[in-house]
């Protein structure tokens, strides 16, 4: 008799937790209205499909410069910063597990604002950190007090913020970082399509981190790369921990060569601000409450409050958006900016 077949059991942590889930993604050649996960309806910079055109046998058989400088000092021109001050990651959600992993141990505290980005407390529990996500107040503005009452080591928090769309106010990232004894890290994964940025924080507090990344704004989530941007001191940390070749060769190519092509990137996100704005008037004149948005997606609530029975209607009529079975947000759906097309597309499978 054959003995019985034994089965690797995984941490306890892990058997227990549901992963992070992700859009949904159609097949090549399937024809939908995509709105769903926030990428960029316009092309990449000419620049990028140059190089890959002009790729060599080179490029892909050697390992890729594993601390991409070439990007870290396309990036360091473009912000007026040092090498050392930016890091390379597999996108920007490689630069939020690799700050977890730098700064947090089994047990601390990750604090962020709620509801934020469903990555955060996935990322943290690989890592058996304890999370505590603190409510917004009112009017999405940052709960300053609250997050340092946690007695969090990391504090994370979106800007703006995903799935709402809203920006947070500079002057209360700045009070949080100069009572915090942590690390903050702010996600500006759409800061590009936003009035401001965090950008400024850096040459006052040494334990600000803003990561970004050339999915939403550079029209690269097919490549996936992000980077993070902070004090010589945090990013020589982050730099021990990172996977030896976190990114390939073709996504540095790519990414720095996007990066370098600012006047095509500010056209593209000047397109996706106009189509917010009508996009939103859209809606709006649709019965539905929509939230002001500085990223490149808006959040809603249909007329009917039923998020779940739109999503699915929408679904069958070949449109994607996107619905969060979690407490807040299931009457509400968040809608990716889309070309004008796209966006005429979705109206009329919302009339329909």
């Amino acid at each position: 008799m054959a003995p019985p077949l034994k089965i690797a059991k995984p941490r306890n942590r892990i058997s227990s937790m549901a992963g992070y889930a992700p859009g949904e993604q159609p097949l090549r050649g399937e024809s939908v209205v995509k709105l769903n996960t926030n990428e960029n309806p316009y092309p990449p910079s000419p620049r990028v499909l140059e190089v890959f055109a002009n790729v060599s046998p080179d490029d892909l058989r050697r390992y890729p410069d594993p601390a991409a400088n070439a990007f870290r000092d396309a990036a360091a021109k473009l912000y007026g910063l040092e090498r050392d001050q930016i890091i390379a990651g597999n996108g920007s959600d490689d630069i939020l597990n690799i700050a977890i992993r730098t700064y947090l141990d089994a047990g601390d505290i990750l604090a962020y604002p709620d509801p934020t980005y469903s990555l955060y407390p996935v990322l943290a529990g690989l890592q058996d950190v304890t999370v505590a996500p603190v409510p917004w107040e009112a009017g999405w503005k940052l709960p300053v007090n609250a997050l340092l009452a946690t007695g969090a080591r990391a504090i994370f928090v979106a800007h703006p913020n995903a799935p709402s769309g809203t920006p947070v106010a500079l002057e209360a990232l700045s009070d949080l970082a100069s009572r915090f004894d942590g690390l903050l890290l702010v996600d500006e994964a759409y800061a590009e399509f936003a009035e401001h940025s965090a950008l400024s924080l850096l040459s006052v507090h040494k334990n600000v981190l803003i990561s970004r990344t050339l999915s939403k704004s550079y029209s690269l989530a097919g490549v996936r790369f992000g980077y993070g941007l902070s004090d010589p001191s945090i990013i020589s940390e982050m730099m021990k921990v990172k996977d030896s070749y976190n990114c390939d060769a073709l996504s540095i190519l790519a990414a720095t060569a996007a990066i370098s092509d600012q006047s095509y990137a500010k056209g593209a996100w000047e397109k996706v601000k106009a189509e917010r704005t009508r996009l939103t008037a859209e809606l709006v004149a649709r019965g539905w409450d929509v939230i002001s948005s500085q990223a490149n997606f808006v959040l809603g609530r249909p007329p009917s409050g039923d998020g779940a029975g739109l999503y699915a209607q929408l679904k069958a009529r070949g449109v994607l958006v996107r619905f969060f079975n979690l407490p807040g947000l299931t009457d509400k759906l968040r809608i990716t900016v889309g070309t004008p097309e796209q966006t005429r597309a979705l109206l009329a499978a919302l009339d329909g």
